[in-house]
């Protein structure tokens, strides 16, 4: 069946090459994400390494799986992607009416984008080479895609192509042009750097399991807190060392009285807000909409939590230009 559908798309039929390569799209979009940390990057790159197989077609001699091979095309339009593109810049606090409080420090993944749940489908369940060391739903938090973009471009690849997706080391040094060698000294080193990134997490309680009472219980606590403005059970929820970023903004808080200061300053003052459930990462995440005087409500963003136990241990918000990728309007009307 593989075979006939090589041969018609060798031929020019489009629909052969897209029933070819239909059954990858989404792990291999979920792979470029992981790669790049950017929702809209991982799609040109998505539809880059689509083209690329069209166009190479007649190069392919079976040498590996077709799915062997798309990986190999993706990886390294994304590895071109990253030492060619200049990334999203740092963007300046430009809520004209909140003035943030000095956080802690000023990060460096402002490019951090979520990647919605619903096009998880079909991408989380793929079967797993046997060396692979991360569970699929670990591999796409927002903790982890954060701390891969910090490691260099080929020990990113490395990692993801042997410990997240389980590949072979001499399949990964084929997709690299590289060596069995180089790719278990670069792996060495990026488990190295990413351990230095996710020294906690192994020491945390794990999430609840997605959907399930004890989830469910937090959100719904968290919802009730922020809608209402309660600052002191917000507060509550929150782990003693509690992490606040806001990519594009590069503005990072740390610590729960720190991050108490920053939630005291914005609906301490007033502003009351909605929000509607979503999920992001494998994440509780929620469409942030304030309430106006005119009774419209103005979409200001998206909160993914991340949770640890019964607690709240990292809060990511994102700016209002990533609600459509979640089917959330930018406003909603009045009650």
């Amino acid at each position: 069946m593989t075979t006939d559908l090589i041969t018609r798309a060798r031929a020019g039929d489009g629909e052969a090459f897209r029933e070819l390569t239909e059954p990858y799209r989404r792990e291999l979009q979920v792979h470029c994400y992981r790669m790049l940390g950017s929702f809209q990057d991982a799609e040109d790159a998505l539809q880059d390494t689509l083209l690329a197989a069209w166009q190479g077609l007649e190069g392919f001699e079976g040498r590996a799986s077709i799915r062997t091979w798309l990986y190999r095309i993706a990886t390294n339009r994304c590895l071109n992607a990253r030492r060619s593109a200049s990334r999203r810049p740092a963007k300046e606090w430009d809520i004209a009416e909140y003035e943030p409080p000095q956080p802690t420090r000023h990060g460096e993944i402002v490019w951090l984008e979520p990647f919605p749940d619903t096009l998880l489908e079909g991408a989380m369940d793929v079967p797993l080479g046997p060396e692979a060391r991360y569970e699929q739903a670990e591999s796409i938090s927002l903790a982890f895609v954060t701390a891969l973009q910090v490691l260099p471009p080929r020990q990113l690849a490395v990692l993801v192509l042997r410990d997240v997706l389980g590949f072979h080391a001499n399949e990964v040094a084929d997709m690299l042009d590289s060596t069995i060698d180089s790719v278990n000294s670069a792996l060495k080193r990026a488990r190295a750097g990413l351990q230095r990134r996710l020294p906690s997490i192994a020491e945390r309680e794990p999430a609840p399991a997605p959907d399930s009472p004890s989830e469910q219980a937090i959100v719904a606590e968290f919802v009730r807190a922020y809608e209402s403005g309660d600052l002191d059970d917000l507060v509550a929820l929150l782990t003693d060392d509690v992490f606040l970023s806001m990519p594009p903004f590069p503005l990072e808080y740390e610590g729960r009285d720190v991050v108490a200061r920053f939630y005291a300053s914005m609906i301490g003052s007033g502003r009351k807000f909605d929000l509607v459930p979503t999920r992001a990462n494998g994440q509780p995440a929620f469409g942030a909409y304030l309430r106006a005087s005119t009774g419209i409500r103005h979409g200001t963003g998206l909160l993914v939590l991340t949770l640890t136990g019964d607690r709240i241990c990292s809060v990511t918000r994102f700016d209002n230009s990533v609600l459509p990728w979640f089917g959330l309007p930018r406003s909603l009307p009045s009650r």
